[in-house]
């Protein structure tokens, strides 16, 4: 079931202005609803860090609480700006990889129009790729780091113009855990069952439920995904989009050995899994960058800070990342151990030059040999900005199609 080449497949004017149209849309939207962002560089400067901000203290009695309970809740201003969108963050429980009791923050908006009958809930999950709290979406969500929310806006723009309810969580958790995928899912399940107790929010058990997700969002929504069924069963998604899927994530990491992508990756399992013993390969350049695993900035600046540096310049063994300690670490997180019972819509650029298209093919493969339903876009928009743009309405109107009770048929189809 391996896609199309993109070898000599053109590019067909109708997809650019199917494409264009929609994009047009969005684009408005998110230019009302973001004027002054270009103009208010420091308007974050105010909120505290996840660090010194007493919301995200965990109480006392956390591990009393059941997961999904909220323990506490604040209206935000979206993004530090007059933005006619109700926002709310909320405190709630949930249960680590390892078991442990844990506090994360989920942020639920609500678009101003009204809608009749049970409104539909969008799990949105952020590409967070990030080893510190000050990067979590409920940080940056309220203008903390406005050059790493553009990315999103568009997208949540557009459930928001939908007349969906959007809830995003901190699926990382209080640790920041990279690419940790039980952790991940498992913080997305009582993110929404947080959402869907909170009556302000006027979402509840009726409401229907999707999932979205791109890059190492698409990880996390998709681990819940598979989850949903053991972890969460009274969390139901009528359908999940996700596209440019983190899969093979030793293959994901050679790819981008010369960027901070490896680097983060590297970093975060060596802390996440300790029984791999992948920390004990690192040399003390890279025990320097564990211990600080990162509290310097998100998104670009990370980039920046790590760009001149290598995976092999922190290790004490060549080619670490072909390692058996790194890949013993890389395995349990891995998609595709369990089938997910939930429509599936999935994209990934064939020329995706971050996450090989290779590891997405044998995921869809995976998932089909279990039985899933699903449909698989093997994606010709080059690159893997180019496709979260352009397949991106292909993966919201398969959830409207949900959200509208449109069934889907079962099985694979896979272009």
């Amino acid at each position: 079931m391996s896609g199309p080449p993109i070898d000599g497949a053109p590019w067909q004017p109708a997809m650019w202005w199917r494409i264009g149209r929609q994009w047009l849309a969005i684009l408005t939207l998110a230019m009302i609803m973001l004027p002054a962002a270009l103009s208010m560089p420091v308007a974050g400067a105010a909120v505290l860090p996840p660090g010194d901000d007493p919301f995200y203290a965990a109480p006392a009695d956390l591990a009393s609480h059941p997961n999904g309970a909220v323990l506490g809740s604040r209206t935000i201003p979206l993004l530090g700006l007059p933005i006619p969108v109700a926002a709310w963050q909320l405190r709630y429980r949930t249960t680590d990889s390892e078991e442990h009791p844990q506090l994360d923050v989920t942020t639920v908006l609500v678009p101003p129009m009204p809608w009749s009958g049970p409104r539909p809930v969008l799990s949105y999950q952020v590409p967070e790729n990030a080893l510190d709290t000050r990067c979590a979406p409920s940080s940056t969500l309220r203008g903390t780091d406005l050059a790493s929310t553009m990315q999103d806006a568009p997208f949540i723009a557009d459930a928001l113009r939908r007349g969906w309810a959007v809830v995003v969580s901190d699926y990382e958790g209080p640790q920041s855990r990279l690419f940790d995928g039980v952790t991940s899912g498992r913080g997305v399940l009582d993110g929404i069952r947080a959402a869907r107790s909170f009556s302000p929010a006027g979402i509840d058990a009726a409401s229907p439920i999707g999932a979205w997700g791109y890059s190492s969002g698409a990880f996390a929504t998709l681990w819940a995904t598979q989850l949903r069924q053991e972890y969460a069963p009274d969390v139901r998604f009528v359908g999940t989009s996700a596209g440019g899927i983190p899969t093979d994530i030793p293959a994901v990491a050679q790819r981008a050995d010369s960027a901070a992508g490896a680097i983060l990756i590297l970093l975060g399992l060596a802390r996440n899994e300790p029984d791999s013993r992948l920390a004990d390969l690192l040399n003390d350049r890279g025990r320097r960058a564990l211990l600080t695993a990162d509290t310097s900035g998100c998104g670009a600046d990370l980039a920046q800070e790590y760009s001149d540096i290598h995976v092999d310049d922190l290790a004490t063994v060549p080619n670490l990342l072909a390692q058996p300690a790194f890949r013993n670490a890389a395995t349990p997180n891995e998609l595709g151990r369990t089938t997910p019972d939930t429509p599936l819509y999935l994209y990934h650029s064939v020329a995706d030059e971050k996450i090989p298209v290779a590891g997405y093919s044998a995921l869809v493969d995976t998932y089909c040999a279990q039985g899933a339903t699903l449909t698989a876009i093997h994606s010709l928009f080059p690159t893997h900005m180019g496709a979260a743009a352009g397949e991106a309405f292909g993966g919201m109107n398969f959830l409207a199609d949900r959200f509208a009770g449109t069934p889907q048929a079962p099985g694979c189809v896979v272009q």
